[in-house]
Order: C-alpha cells, then sequence, then structure tokens
C-alpha cells in the first residue's frame, strides 16, 4: 500500500514537471511569418543576423524577439505642397516601400522600430517641396506628373536606400489645385480639346475631298477609255467593210477579166448555133432580128413570140 502510494506521488511529479519543461519551451519560441523576419535583442544588444519564417527559440528572461515586416508597406500622406508659381497645392501621397532582410538589424540599432516617423516622413517631406516648388501647378495634372512622381522618389532613394529601405514609389493619389486655376486649367483644356477635335474635323474633309477626286479622276478616266473602245470598234467595223467591198470589188474584176478571156470567136459562133437551134425547135413563131452572124443584136429580150 505504501509502495503503490510513493510511486502514484513520483508520477504525478514526473507529470507536472514535465508539463512544466513543455510550458517553458513553447514560451522560449516565436514564429516568423511569411512577409517579416525576426531580430534578436539580448540584454538591449542587437543580433546582427536576422531570422527568416519560422520558428526561433529564445531565452523570456533576456532575449526578446522583435518582428520587423519586410514586404511592400504603404504609407499615406497628406502634404500642403508649394509650386512653380508660388501656389500651394493640397496632396495626397502613397509612398510604397520596403525593409531590406539583411538590414533590418542595423535599422533598429540606428532608428529604431518607429523608423516611419522617424526617418521616412521627414525625408518625404523635404524632398516632395522641393521637387514640385520646380514645376507648374498645371504639371502636376497632366503628363509632367510622372516625372514629379519620381523625381520625389528618386531624392528619397539617394538618402534612405543606404540606410537599408527600397522606395519602390511615390503616388500622387489626389491634387487639389486653387478654385480658380482648377477653372483655369479646366477651359484651357477644354479648348485643346476643341481645337483638337475641329483639326480632326478638317483632315477628314481633307481627306474626304481627295477621295472624291481621285474617284471623279478614275471616273473620267473610265469614261474615256470606254470612248476610245467604241472608237476603235467602230474604226475596225468600218476598216472590215471598206475591206469586204474591195475584196468583192477584186473578186468581180477577176471574175470578168477571166470570163472576158474565156469568150472567144468559136465560143461565140457555137453559141450562136445553139441558139438558132433552139429556136428552130419552138412550134411558135418568131422574129429574130440578126446580122447574119449573131442571133440577138445587144437586145435582151429579143424573141418576140
Amino acid at each position: 500500500m505504501n509502495s503503490n502510494t510513493t510511486y502514484m506521488r513520483y508520477r504525478s511529479f514526473f507529470s507536472s514537471f514535465s508539463l512544466l519543461l513543455a510550458v517553458i519551451f513553447l514560451s522560449n519560441c516565436t514564429v516568423i511569418r511569411q512577409g517579416e523576419v525576426g531580430v534578436k535583442r539580448r540584454l538591449g544588444r542587437i543580433s546582427p543576423t536576422p531570422y527568416t519564417e519560422g520558428t526561433v527559440g529564445f531565452n523570456p528572461f533576456v532575449t526578446t524577439v522583435i518582428r520587423v515586416p519586410v514586404r511592400t508597406s504603404n504609407l499615406e500622406v497628406s502634404l500642403n505642397l508649394p509650386s512653380k508659381e508660388g501656389l500651394t497645392i493640397g496632396s495626397e501621397i502613397s509612398i510604397l516601400y520596403r525593409i531590406k532582410a539583411n538590414s533590418a538589424p542595423k535599422i533598429l540599432q540606428e532608428i529604431g522600430i518607429d523608423y516611419e516617423r522617424s526617418l521616412i516622413l521627414p525625408v518625404f517631406r523635404s524632398a516632395a517641396p522641393d521637387v514640385t516648388a520646380k514645376f507648374l501647378a498645371k504639371d502636376m495634372h497632366s503628363g509632367e506628373r510622372g516625372l514629379i512622381e519620381k523625381a520625389i522618389r528618386d531624392q528619397m532613394a539617394q538618402i534612405l536606400e543606404p540606410k537599408g529601405f527600397d522606395i519602390e514609389n511615390v503616388l500622387l493619389k489626389s491634387i487639389q489645385l486653387p478654385a480658380g486655376l482648377s477653372r483655369a486649367i479646366e477651359e484651357k483644356l477644354q479648348a485643346e480639346q476643341d481645337a483638337q477635335r475641329m483639326e480632326f474635323l478638317k483632315q477628314r474633309e481633307k481627306v474626304e475631298a481627295e477621295r472624291k477626286v481621285i474617284q471623279a479622276e478614275g471616273e473620267k478616266s473610265v469614261q474615256i477609255v470606254t470612248a476610245e473602245g467604241q472608237k476603235r470598234v467602230t474604226e475596225i467595223g468600218a476598216e472590215g467593210r471598206a475591206n469586204a467591198i474591195r475584196t468583192e470589188a477584186d473578186a468581180q474584176a477577176k471574175a470578168n477579166e477571166v470570163l472576158m478571156k474565156s469568150i472567144t470567136p468559136n465560143l461565140l459562133r457555137y453559141r450562136s448555133i445553139d441558139a438558132f437551134k433552139s429556136l428552130s425547135d419552138s412550134k411558135n413563131s418568131k422574129l429574130v432580128i440578126s446580122d447574119g452572124k449573131n442571133p440577138f443584136l445587144g437586145l435582151p429580150g429579143s424573141i418576140i413570140e
């Protein structure tokens, strides 16, 4: 009975001790998530080596782990900016930046955890007016806006990048011009748009006029070609008819020539005899006029019934 009681006491003691060790172990660990690094500070001294995502063990009595975000951060600032002509321009600006992971211990040691208020904002408040003072107020609403943003970003990067910050971009989100200047700019832009529209209409009318000229020239060319074609057809027809007439006349002349060559005295005598014979065979009475050699004397109807 006493042995069992002693055993149970030892077992309870070891269970409690194991639980205590587990609690102490878990309380001595922290988890570093994605997009941040952990920096150990032991007795006030910053460790030069940052810890990436995962579990980090430490002694809670003398050490703390500071989580520093290294993902891109957006710092929004409202600021009145000067222009080249001396106007005050209200603006809302976003500063996109991130901390270089290897520089996190240096930033904590030299600047502290409140680096936005201690360093980034003062640098921005100095760089932004310095840049905008070189531009006209209307430039902040035109294509010069990108140049202004880039100039501010570059000027900030010269100071902040050596200290471990990467300035990705500076964005002019909202620009509030004085009422009179804003109206004047809108009127100017409207006038420029009207001028561009008129130029477009003028150019379109010019193109349409050129198209009509080209179309008229094309129609004229078609008419000329058609007329020349009809004329050529007529000439070819006339030439054909003239050639046909000449050919027919030549043929007739050759036929007459052949006929005249084929008529000989003997042939004429034979034809006369044949004609007299035909007349003699007829039962009707007939009157024949002849010179004694030929049956007809040039009278086509010499035979009279």
